[in-house]
């Protein structure tokens, strides 16, 4: 039993009756587990082992369920499961005084956890142990489906024990899509709207406006370069008048006054100077 074909269940054509077959087998009791557990692992007793499996399937069921959101198939993710459950009768030893289920679930989830991994994405998302934690983790800390806010980013990085650009890292990879290069199968785009290639041109979020933050840093980054230029232009002190007044936080500002001491002028020298920096500066923008 050290291969995994060894381990497969062939699972109904509906899941659905497969469903209603595993719960129609009945659940031990304790006593009947142990004497059960104890025919397979002293005596390798093959129908012990089946009665232990068949009895602990609608538990299989119930795990699988937990991972319905990777889009992955149930019947997949309740196979995995089975393999992990039957891993667990072959290793399990009722003289440890825990009940079989107890023992299992951590084979049964490792299976799964080892599935989603290799077929959520064509290219992993969490390699390193540190990354599965996070990777699982991470979709049932999150509130909602769209990008953490910075407190909730705070609370999500504490409550796991990672730093914060681990979960931004995490983040990323977890709601990202996969795409393709290929653009010449045109039929696949016909009959299955979920096709790579149908996904490069209808994949987005309606919930994000990233269309128009591209629009909006593309202008900032356009009058920045303007207003860069203009200022250029101007006399060093005009710049540093504008600079001084403007292009400062509210509570570095410099007064009118101020400046008139620094360059030994007037206030309203000060502010005609300021005035005809910010004229020319709006032309420079303006053109």
């Amino acid at each position: 039993m050290n291969k995994k074909s060894k381990y497969l269940i062939n699972l109904p054509n509906s899941i659905d009756n497969y469903i209603r077959i595993a719960n129609s087998y009945p659940i031990l009791t304790a006593e009947e587990e142990y004497e059960l557990a104890r025919q397979f692992y002293f005596n390798r007793n093959l129908k012990a082992a089946k009665k232990l499996i068949l009895s602990h399937l609608r538990f299989i069921i119930h795990i699988a369920r937990n991972y319905s959101g990777y889009g992955l198939l149930q019947s997949d993710l309740i196979q995995e499961g089975n393999i992990g459950l039957m891993k667990a009768v072959y290793r399990f030893n009722p003289e440890i005084g825990v009940r079989l289920v107890s023992f299992a679930i951590h084979w049964v989830k490792a299976e799964i956890h080892e599935y989603v991994l290799k077929n959520w994405r064509i290219v992993k998302v969490a390699t390193t142990k540190a990354q599965r934690k996070l990777f699982f983790n991470l979709r049932r800390t999150k509130q909602h489906i769209k990008w953490l806010n910075k407190n909730e980013l705070d609370v999500i990085a504490k409550k796991l024990g990672v730093s914060k650009k681990d979960v931004i890292e995490m983040e990323s990879r977890m709601f990202t899509k996969d795409m393709t290069v290929d653009f010449d199968s045109e039929d696949d785009d016909k009959n299955n709207q979920t096709s790579p290639h149908y996904s490069v041109f209808h994949l987005c979020d309606k919930s994000s406006d990233f269309t128009d933050i591209i629009e909006k840093n593309n202008w900032d980054n356009h009058a920045s370069n303007k207003l860069n230029k203009a200022l250029s232009r101007l006399d060093k002190r005009s710049r540093d008048i504008i600079y001084a007044r403007w292009l400062v936080d509210n509570n570095n500002r410099i007064t009118l006054k101020e400046l008139a001491n620094r360059y030994g002028v007037s206030a309203e020298r000060v502010r005609q100077l300021e005035k005809n920096a910010m004229r020319k500066i709006r032309i420079e923008i303006e053109s």
